[in-house]
C-alpha cells in the first residue's frame, strides 16, 4: 500500500488519468442506474429541450432522446471498441515484431515491408476503408481499428527486441541449448512487455478518437446505438441552436482520451528506470 501511494505521489500523471478512466467506466457500468431513459427511445414533443430541467439534465436532441442517457450508453462503446481494437494490434504486432526482431535477416526484411505498404497509408484512412468494404458494424470497426494500428506496435516492439537480443544473456541462453521459442519466452518477452504496456495505453486514446470518427462519417456502430461521434454528427448542424448536443459528446471524448493520455504518459516515466 505504501509502495502504490509513493508512485502516485511520485507520479501523479497516474493518479490524474486513472481517476479520469475510472469514472469513465464506472459511469459506463453505472449508466441503467444513472438515466433511466432508453437512448434510443424517441419522444418528439420533448425534442431540442436544453438541459437542466430535471427530467433531462443535459437535454434532449432532435429526436427527443434524452442525451445523458446517449452520453453514458455511448461510453460503452468507446471502452468497447478502444482496448478491443488495441488488444488485436497488440496481438498481430507482438507476433510479427518478435519474430522480425528476433530473427532478423529476411523475415525481418520482409515483415518490415509488409509494415512499411501499411504505414504508407494514414491510420484512420486504412481504418475506414477497411469499414467501407466490410460494412459498418461493431465487429468491423474493432478489426478495422486494431489491423491499423498493428504496424505502429510491430514497429516498437521489433525494436525493442533487437535491444534486447543483443543482450549477453541470449546468446548464454542460446549457448547452452535453448530453443528459439524457450528463449523468447523466458528472456525476451518478460524484457519487453513495460514497453508494450505504455504504447497499448496511449493507443486505446488514439482508437477512442478514430472509433469517434468513424462514428461521425457513419462508418461506426450502425443506428440507433448511441455513440459520442455519431452524436457530434446529429448535433453539427444545429450547433447555433442547440450546442449542449454537441458539447455534451465532444467534452467526454476529450476528457477520455486525456485520462488514457495521461495514464499511459504516467506509467512510460514509472518504467523509465531513469526517473527511479
Amino acid at each position: 500500500m505504501n509502495t502504490a501511494l509513493s508512485i502516485l505521489r511520485r507520479h501523479p500523471s497516474i493518479a490524474i488519468g486513472g481517476m479520469i478512466v475510472l469514472v469513465v467506466v464506472g459511469a459506463a457500468l453505472l449508466a441503467p442506474w444513472l438515466s433511466s431513459y432508453d437512448p434510443a427511445a424517441q419522444n418528439l414533443i420533448a425534442r431540442l429541450r436544453p438541459p437542466g430541467t430535471p427530467e433531462h439534465l443535459l437535454g434532449t436532441d432532435r429526436y427527443g432522446r434524452d442525451v445523458l442517457s446517449r452520453v453514458l450508453y455511448g461510453a460503452r462503446v468507446s471502452l468497447v471498441v478502444g482496448p478491443a481494437s488495441v488488444l488485436i494490434a497488440v496481438s498481430l504486432g507482438l507476433s510479427l515484431g518478435l519474430t522480425a526482431g528476433y530473427f532478423g535477416g529476411r523475415t525481418d526484411m520482409l515483415i518490415g515491408r509488409i509494415f512499411d505498404v501499411m504505414l504508407a497509408f494514414p491510420s484512420i484512412l486504412l481504418a475506414l476503408a477497411i469499414v467501407a468494404a466490410l460494412g459498418p458494424s461493431m465487429g468491423n470497426m474493432i478489426l478495422a481499428i486494431g489491423l491499423s494500428m498493428t504496424p505502429t506496435f510491430g514497429r516498437v516492439i521489433r525494436s525493442a527486441v533487437i535491444a534486447v537480443r543483443a543482450r549477453d544473456y541470449i546468446a548464454s541462453a542460446r549457448a547452452l541449448g535453448a530453443g528459439h521459442l524457450f528463449t523468447i519466452v523466458t528472456h525476451v518477452l518478460p524484457n519487453i512487455l513495460s514497453s508494450v504496456l505504455v504504447v497499448a495505453t496511449v493507443a486505446i486514446a488514439s482508437a477512442i478518437l478514430v472509433e469517434a470518427t468513424m462514428s461521425f462519417l457513419g462508418l461506426g456502430v450502425p443506428p440507433p446505438t448511441a455513440t459520442w461521434g455519431s452524436m457530434v454528427a446529429d448535433g453539427k448542424g444545429m450547433f447555433l441552436n442547440a450546442p449542449w448536443i454537441v458539447i455534451s459528446a465532444g467534452l467526454p471524448i476529450t476528457i477520455t482520451v486525456l485520462g488514457f493520455s495521461l495514464l499511459g504518459d504516467g506509467i512510460r516515466d514509472w518504467l523509465d528506470p531513469r526517473s527511479k
